[in-house]
């Protein structure tokens, strides 16, 4: 059966492109609150249909429309609880790789996780369900990343770091190996981190401190 996406928006479009990439054939629709979604679209790639809210998931999913489902919303949290949603209903999450990722075979990647092009994956790195590592973003070798964390382009984990749920990493952050970062954490854009990050707490600079 054909994918679901849900979410209209320019993550979505970066997947499209990724699905074209690859090879796979495009979602056969997609679901976005939005009242006056126009469906999916990107240049050059045929559009995706819009076919309503979130809240018909379940609804295609009894009628045998899709069986499998992604996540194309950028906001950590929301993509986790839907993500959820999908797979208490029984959607399969499967994860959409770019080819030109590098991915080691030690590596495990969780259900509804997004690599897109150039992103790294080393040596026995976890990866949590529906994460995002973007575009040409680095995870050295034993590093965990929770469920919905989100690697920004070119941001960087060193070896062994640990990520909690929700963390988002900014764009050309760098985190030393061996750190922790809590559940919900930011790392602003062009930040090193030097220092283990609480919860929740949000922190930027050169050495990155709280913001």
């Amino acid at each position: 059966m054909a994918l679901l996406f849900i979410g209209a928006g320019g993550h979505g479009r970066a997947l499209l492109e990724l699905l074209r990439d690859a090879g796979l054939p495009p979602p056969g629709g997609v679901l976005d609150d939005a009242a006056d979604c126009p469906g999916l679209a990107c240049p050059g790639l045929p559009p995706v249909p819009w076919l309503g809210p979130v809240a018909r998931a379940a609804e295609l999913f009894s009628r045998k429309d899709f069986d499998s489902a992604h996540v194309a919303l950028g906001r950590n949290a929301l993509r986790r609880q839907v993500g959820e949603s999908l797979a208490a209903i029984g959607y399969a999450l499967p994860v959409l790789r770019h080819p030109s990722a590098v991915i080691a075979g030690s590596a495990r990647i969780g259900p509804g996780s997004a690599i897109l092009p150039r992103a790294v994956v080393g040596a026995a790195v976890e990866v949590g369900t529906c994460a995002i590592l973007n575009t040409g973003s680095i995870a050295e070798h034993d590093s965990v990343i929770g469920p919905a964390c989100h690697l920004a382009p070119g941001s960087v984990l060193g070896g062994g770091v640990r990520l909690g749920a929700e963390v988002l990493v900014g764009i050309l952050a760098g985190v030393k190996p061996g750190l922790r970062i809590g559940d919900g954490a930011v790392i602003g854009m062009g930040s090193a981190v030097l220092a283990d990050v609480a919860p929740g707490q949000e922190v930027g600079g050169v050495p990155a401190r709280p913001l």
